[in-house]
C-alpha cells in the first residue's frame, strides 16, 4: 500500500469509530429525569405544550424522537426534543408533564430513565 493511501484509511476508520460511539452512547444513555410544565417558550421557538410529548436536552438537535423508559416500572413513550436543559446535575432529561404522566412519575417528580433515539 503506499504511503499517501494511509493517511485517508486512517481519517475513515476514526470517522467511522466516532459515529459509533456517537450512536453507541447516544442509544444507551440513561440517568435522572423530570418533569415541568411551563407555557413559555421553549429553546426552539415553539410554544410549550405541556400535553405534548415532548422533553429538553442539553445537546441533541431539536426535532431528535427517542423512546424514554422509565427503570422503575418499565413504561415507555416517544418523545421529540424541542427545548434545551435540565440544568440540574445527574439529570439527562426534562419530560413534558404529558409525557411523564404517561411512563408513571408525575408524583414523585423525578425517576430513573434510559433513552434511545429513534428513527
Amino acid at each position: 500500500m503506499k504511503n499517501s493511501a494511509k493517511p485517508a484509511i486512517v481519517a475513515a476508520t476514526l470517522a467511522a469509530s466516532m459515529m459509533i460511539a456517537f450512536t453507541g452512547t447516544a442509544s444507551a444513555q440513561c440517568g435522572g429525569a423530570s418533569w415541568y410544565a411551563l407555557t413559555s417558550k421553549t429553546a426552539s421557538g415553539e410554544r410549550m405544550n405541556p400535553s405534548a410529548m415532548t422533553a429538553a436536552h442539553r445537546s441533541l438537535p431539536f426535532g431528535t424522537k427517542l423512546r424514554v423508559t422509565n427503570q422503575k416500572n418499565g413504561k415507555s413513550v416517544i418523545v421529540r426534543i424541542n427545548d434545551r436543559g435540565p440544568f440540574i446535575k445527574g439529570r439527562v432529561l426534562d419530560l413534558s408533564k404529558g409525557a411523564a404522566q404517561q411512563i408513571g412519575f408525575i408524583k414523585s417528580g423525578h425517576t430513573s430513565v434510559c433513552m434511545e433515539r429513534q428513527s
